[in-house]
């Protein structure tokens, strides 16, 4: 598999979403999408990651943005996860982790001394015409989505 590189198109994929729909990269040409990669619903890191992006939702949709969030949750966990942080944006459901295989985040780790193979928190950004602009891998969430919104208001995202 080729690597994925800043200023390589960005790999396309189609996943079901948290609307019961279909969604694929493709269909936000035109658009910004700030792509983001969390482990599980509902647990403390990526509950405090998704209320983030919730608060910048509008932000982001300022800088014509959409942001879409991709775990190997089920959709109905994806459901409740929405509903109970209000999250205004799509949550999709990478249950095989092929995509998260493509974009690089499926990878071993460790906790507690035991390795097993999960997604490392990571955030890529994706330009109008489908490009990778830029990539946050192994997230720390205490101040990434200000880090994003910086980046995004401070550089060209040609």
């Amino acid at each position: 598999m080729e690597s994925l590189q800043i200023g390589n198109r960005a790999p396309e994929f189609t996943l079901k979403a948290s609307n019961g729909e279909e969604v694929s990269l493709s269909q936000y040409k035109g658009r910004k999408v700030v792509l983001y990669f969390y482990p599980k619903n509902m647990t403390p890191g990526c509950t405090q990651e998704a209320c983030s992006f919730r608060d910048a939702n509008s932000d982001m949709e300022k800088l014509g943005a959409v942001i879409l969030g991709i775990s190997p949750d089920e959709l109905k966990s994806h459901d409740k996860f929405i509903e109970r942080n209000q999250l205004p944006f799509l949550l999709l459901s990478d249950t095989d982790h092929g995509v998260s295989e493509l974009y690089g985040v499926w990878q071993l780790k460790k906790m507690y001394g035991r390795e097993y193979l999960g997604i490392v928190r990571s955030t890529f950004l994706i330009n109008e015409e489908g490009v990778l602009v830029k990539e946050w891998r192994k997230v720390k969430v205490a101040n990434h989505i200000p880090d994003v919104l910086r980046y995004m208001e401070n550089n060209s995202m040609e």
